[in-house]
């Protein structure tokens, strides 16, 4: 395929590209390839086996988008490579995709469907039927929910919002949930 450089050629800002992603310039050039007019329904028989595909789909096309250009999709894979572990904010550059803020920002997003900044009852309802299906009862998914709404919810307006989201988190291994080893 050529050199890294030349698989950025056609890239606008291809090195800002790189730096904000983490993207490495010889894993470019095969990602590349990869998404030259990757269309949503590729992208949904990949995931078809996860509960979750769709929204995950969502977060790489825009409604009524038929493809994806390559910088909107290193931007959203970024978010599952592994964090950097000696990363520190010193207020000018931007958190990484892979930062575990941001991350959670992106998980988060993909329970918030209608993009009010909180995940209520509903949505979380709905994420739980994907995910659970037929394996519990309705009964036990509502309850679940409540559990969940209970546990989270601090300022108690039925809902939950990023910071409660984040705060509910704290001890969860999001770099393991949420990271693709052949990104590193």
């Amino acid at each position: 395929m050529g050199s890294s450089r030349s698989s950025l050629r056609g890239v606008p800002d291809g090195q800002q590209l790189l730096q904000e992603t983490g993207c490495e310039p010889e894993r470019s050039g095969r990602l590349g390839w990869f998404c030259l007019g990757l269309r949503s329904e590729d992208l949904e028989a990949e995931l078809s086996e996860n509960p979750i595909g769709d929204r995950i789909v969502g977060a790489f096309f825009q409604p009524g988008q038929e493809t994806v250009d390559f910088p909107s999709f290193v931007r959203v894979l970024a978010h599952f490579r592994p964090t950097e572990k000696n990363w520190t904010r010193d207020g000018v550059q931007p958190e990484p995709a892979n930062s575990r803020n941001r991350k959670l920002k992106f998980a988060f997003q993909l329970y918030d469907q209608d993009r009010d900044g909180k995940i209520s009852r509903t949505e979380l309802l709905q994420v739980l039927r994907e995910m659970l299906g037929l394996q519990v009862t309705e009964e036990q998914l509502q309850s679940i929910a409540e559990r969940a709404i209970q546990e989270a919810d601090l300022d108690r307006d039925d809902a939950i919002c990023f910071d409660e989201f984040r705060k509910s988190l704290e001890k969860v291994d999001i770099d393991h949930k949420m990271s693709v080893r052949f990104l590193e």
